[in-house]
């Protein structure tokens, strides 16, 4: 995947965002998405009801073109808008608007709105390699988003309730020094944090948390089990600390209060999946915008375009 600049005419000429992409889903020559048959076996198409990008395969007898098997199947947009919204979501350290990427792409907010959420289904990772392993530092903390319950309270009016119980609940496992893997879970029980911890992170690793009582007979399956006394005081001891999901769990609540303002907890994962991706391909591991973008895009391949027809017939 070669990493591309804003300046580049992939984010304005369609041709060239076709053949960008056409580049980095098929470095190796053409494929079929129908039958996986691959360069001698394909010859390019053209003819009067067909434009530039069309691809027939020899051996399946079938035609196809880059978007197929694709978010971008079926989609009316240009290509080279949807390269210009991967590149400014992926490259927005605290997200990108809707609203701001109908601005800025011309379409309409439920096409940017649209748009913004199959990006991050590109961007999720849902087979990741496990965290952490001999001498490798891995910490997993917990957090609370979405708004709190109200209450009247006479000669006050309506208050918001204190604790957390109305919230909705995010673990997230930060590999020191790697990746972000984040979920939103029901409830914060040791048996479904060990749904969330064990199938993602190897048992020889060191396992580092706050002093929370769920975390305490999980941490005894693992090489070692470093905890943090937040009650007292304590947010780092040597090298036991959780500082680094801290500065993660900062990163997203910026994001999602100053950003994007509202998110259901029905799409609440894809936010978390898009928050997850920037920051395991962020600049301290030698990644920068072109080829972060590069990366969301190569995501893009196998995760169909479903639309769900609304009262004007757009896609929303």
């Amino acid at each position: 995947m070669t990493p591309v600049e804003l300046s580049n005419p992939v984010y304005s000429d369609e041709d060239a965002a076709r053949e960008h992409i056409e580049s980095i889903r098929w470095p190796e020559g053409v494929t079929c998405p129908h039958c996986g048959v691959v360069k001698e076996g394909i010859r390019p198409l053209q003819g009067k009801s067909m434009g530039p990008g069309w691809y027939y395969c020899t051996s399946c007898k079938d035609k196809f073109t880059v978007r197929m098997g694709t978010i971008y199947e079926r989609s009316h947009l240009p290509l080279h808008k949807w390269l210009l919204a991967f590149r400014l979501m992926a490259s927005s350290k605290k997200g990108f608007s809707a609203h701001q990427l109908s601005r800025t792409l011309n379409v309409t907010y439920k096409t940017a709105w649209f748009v913004a959420h199959r990006i991050r289904e590109a961007m999720a990772d849902h087979d990741p390699e496990p965290f952490g392993g001999k001498d490798k530092v891995v910490e997993v903390d917990e957090t609370f988003q979405g708004p709190s319950d109200v209450t009247f309270v006479n000669g006050k009016g309506w208050q918001k309730k204190r604790g957390t119980a109305s919230k909705r609940k995010i673990v997230s496992l930060v590999e020191r020094g790697g990746r972000a893997k984040s979920v939103k879970v029901e409830d914060l029980t040791t048996k479904t944090l060990k749904k969330v911890i064990f199938p993602h992170v190897v048992l020889d690793s060191t396992l580092n948390t706050d002093e929370a009582q769920h975390y305490k007979e999980i941490g005894r399956e693992f090489a070692s089990h470093e905890a943090v006394n937040h009650s007292q005081g304590e947010y780092a001891r040597g090298k036991a600390s959780t500082n680094h999901v801290e500065g993660f769990f900062s990163i997203f609540k910026r994001g999602m209060v100053g950003t994007y303002q509202h998110c259901s907890e029905k799409h609440l994962q894809r936010y978390l999946h898009e928050f997850d991706f920037r920051y395991s391909n962020r600049v301290a591991l030698g990644v920068e915008d072109g080829e972060r973008t590069s990366r969301a895009i190569a995501g893009a391949n196998g995760k169909r375009l479903t639309y769900r027809r609304v009262n004007s017939g757009e896609a929303a």
